[in-house]
């Protein structure tokens, strides 16, 4: 069996008078892989990432969110355990997500209308979907 490039296997690399020989590192570097387009995969990514829409409540889920509220309200001195599911907005495009927050709230702050909790968390009462009494699941 014959091999295909037999009749130049035996030749030698032509060498021209005006270029210096590269060296194997360089010739190397011509076939490596670039970005042709910096940032491209970055914004494939971007668009790819799934936002949610904010929820409309519907009237049972309002009156059972106000009732809680009003309930939470009123027992703020006893420092109950609540968890809150609230939407954040995306920084970079339209949606957001759905965030669950458990902790104590250390007080309502009337005039922003955000339930500020004893870690610092401050979550505006019109981005909350759900608020729910530990104690009571």
């Amino acid at each position: 069996m014959t091999d295909n490039y037999d009749d130049i296997k035996h030749l030698t690399r032509p060498q021209y008078d005006d270029l210096h020989p590269m060296s194997m590192h360089d010739r190397a570097a011509q076939f490596s892989p670039f970005a042709a387009l910096v940032g491209y995969g970055v914004a494939v990514a971007e668009t790819a990432r799934l936002t949610d829409s904010k929820a409309e409540l519907t009237e049972d889920e309002m009156s059972e969110l106000n009732a809680n509220l009003n309930r939470l309200l009123d027992s703020l001195d006893e420092q109950p355990q609540i968890s809150v599911t609230y939407f954040v907005p995306d920084e970079k495009k339209s949606g957001g997500r759905y965030v669950e927050k458990q902790g104590v709230v250390r007080i309502y702050d009337s005039y922003a209308s955000e339930l500020v909790f004893t870690d610092g968390v401050r979550i505006a009462v019109a981005d909350m979907a759900e608020l729910a009494f530990i104690d009571d699941k």
